[in-house]
C-alpha cells in the first residue's frame, strides 16, 4: 500500500479493455519476434526494418505497460495520456507497414529450398503481425477522444492522431528521397524537400508540446489557435510542394513523364520520385483534414493534468 492507502499497483493496468489490449499487444509481438528468429527469418533492408519496427514496438509497450502497471509514470513530467495514445498510433502505423512489406518480400505459395516449414513460419508471422495491428489500433480506439467530450489530451483527438500519420508518411517521403530520388538537379526540387523537412519538424514541436505538457499558452495566441497557425502554414506549403514536385520530375522538359525502360528494379530514381509525388498528395490531404478537425477543437489543459489519472 502506498501512503495515500491504494495499491501499489495499478489494477487497471490489467484488469480494464486497455489492459487487456496492451497483453494482446505484448503477446503478439513475442510471438513474431521469436517466430522470426527461430525459423521464418528476415534478409535485406525490406526484412530489417520489419525486424526493426516489431523490436522497437514491443520494446515501447513493455516501457509503457511497466510505468502504468507501476504508476511511475506519474513521477515523469509529461503528460501520460498524451504519450501512450501517440506511442499506440504509431505501433499501429508502423505494425500496418510491416504487416504488408513481411508477406509481399517473404511470403510465397510454394515452399522455399529450406522446407514448408518455414513458409508455415513466415504466414503465421504475418497473421500474429496483423493481430499486433488490431490490438494497437483498439487502444487508439479506447483512448481517442469522443465528440461532446472537453480535450485534455489532444494527441487523442482526431487532429492529433493525423499528426502522428502525417509525420509517419513525411519518413516515407524523406526514404524515397534518400534513395537515388534525384532531388538536388533542380532548385525547384531542393525547395520541395526544404518544405518537406519543415512541415515535419513543425509537426514534431507540436507532438513534443503535446506529450511534454507545455500547452498552455504560446506567446500571445492559445495552443489550440497555435496548432491551426500551424496546420494552415504547413496546407499551404504542402500545396506550392504537390506541384512544384511533379512538374519538374515529370514534365518532358525537366525529366521524363514515363519510367526509363533501362532502369534497374529497385534502383530506379523515377520509382522513388512517383513515391514521393504520391505522397505528398496524401500528406496534403491529411494536412487539409488536419486544419478542418483543428477548428472544431477546444483544447483544455490549463486547470487539468493528465497525470492526474488513478
Amino acid at each position: 500500500m502506498d501512503s495515500q492507502g491504494g495499491p501499489y499497483l495499478n489494477s487497471r493496468a490489467l484488469c480494464s479493455p486497455l489492459g487487456a489490449a496492451r497483453l494482446c499487444q505484448l503477446a503478439m509481438g513475442c510471438a513474431v519476434i521469436a517466430m522470426v528468429t527461430h525459423s521464418a527469418g528476415f534478409s535485406g533492408s525490406h526484412g530489417v526494418f520489419c525486424m526493426a519496427a516489431w523490436c522497437f514496438c514491443f520494446a515501447m509497450t513493455v516501457v509503457v505497460f511497466f510505468l502504468d502497471a507501476t504508476r511511475l509514470y506519474s513521477c515523469l513530467p509529461i503528460s501520460w495520456d498524451n504519450l501512450t495514445v501517440t506511442c499506440a498510433a504509431f505501433a499501429t502505423l508502423m505494425y500496418v507497414t510491416a504487416s504488408v512489406v513481411y508477406p509481399l518480400f517473404f511470403v510465397r505459395s510454394e515452399c522455399p529450398y529450406a522446407g514448408c516449414d518455414v513458409r508455415n513460419f513466415r504466414i503465421a508471422v504475418t497473421a500474429c503481425s496483423i493481430l499486433g495491428t488490431l490490438a494497437y489500433g483498439a487502444e487508439v480506439a479506447l483512448c481517442r477522444a469522443r465528440p461532446g467530450q472537453a480535450v485534455v489530451g489532444y494527441m487523442a483527438t482526431v487532429s492529433g492522431l493525423l499528426k502522428v500519420v502525417q509525420g509517419f508518411v513525411a519518413c516515407i517521403i524523406f526514404g524515397a528521397l534518400a534513395n537515388r530520388s534525384e532531388y538536388s538537379r533542380y532548385v525547384a526540387t531542393i525547395y520541395c524537400v526544404v518544405v518537406y523537412a519543415f512541415c515535419f519538424a513543425l509537426t514534431a514541436l507540436v507532438v513534443v508540446m503535446t506529450v511534454c505538457g507545455r500547452t498552455k499558452a504560446v506567446r500571445c495566441m492559445s495552443f489550440d489557435r497555435f496548432v491551426v497557425v500551424c496546420t494552415l502554414l504547413e496546407v499551404l506549403l504542402y500545396l506550392s510542394a504537390s506541384v512544384v514536385w511533379p512538374v519538374f520530375c515529370f514534365d518532358s522538359k525537366y525529366g521524363s513523364p514515363w519510367r526509363p525502360s533501362s532502369c534497374p528494379q529497385g534502383k530506379c530514381p523515377w520509382d522513388s520520385k512517383v513515391v514521393v509525388a504520391v505522397f505528398s498528395f496524401v500528406n496534403f490531404g491529411l494536412y487539409v483534414a488536419d486544419l478542418i478537425y483543428s477548428q472544431r477543437i477546444r483544447f483544455v489543459s490549463s486547470h487539468m493534468s493528465s497525470n492526474s489519472r488513478v
